[in-house]
């Protein structure tokens, strides 16, 4: 009698987890479909990139600087360049890609002549 009350409060508990994961992945689908404007980074500092992007929000970040460094700490990095342009739409598919330099660096022509 033990046994069965156990095993039926498992089946009871597996089930209720199926639910909430069942409606989380509703609620996220329904959350990503809404698309929202991207915010004009061009001269903020990366961490502001980090901040106002929401964190499922593919994001691809690489020094545009010529020397191919890895850009370990945001708050000492500068975005020169973004793709999508501000203002554009921004839904769970998109990459928004950022080209940055160290802060006190001055972005290349090549750079702030191209595709922004």
């Amino acid at each position: 009698m033990r046994r069965r009350a156990v095993v039926g409060a498992g089946a009871v508990l597996a089930l209720a987890a199926v639910a909430v994961a069942s409606a989380e992945e509703t609620a996220a689908a329904d959350e990503g479909a809404r698309t929202r404007p991207v915010p004009d980074f061009l001269g903020r500092g990366l961490w502001q990139v980090f901040i106002r992007l929401d964190r499922r929000t593919r994001l691809d970040v690489h020094d545009v600087s010529g020397r191919d460094r890895r850009v370990l700490w945001p708050p000492r990095w500068e975005v020169c360049t973004q793709y999508p342009a501000a203002g554009t739409d921004l839904d769970r598919r998109t990459t928004v890609m950022i080209g940055v330099v160290r802060k006190g660096e001055t972005c290349p022509p090549r750079v702030r002549t191209a595709r922004r």
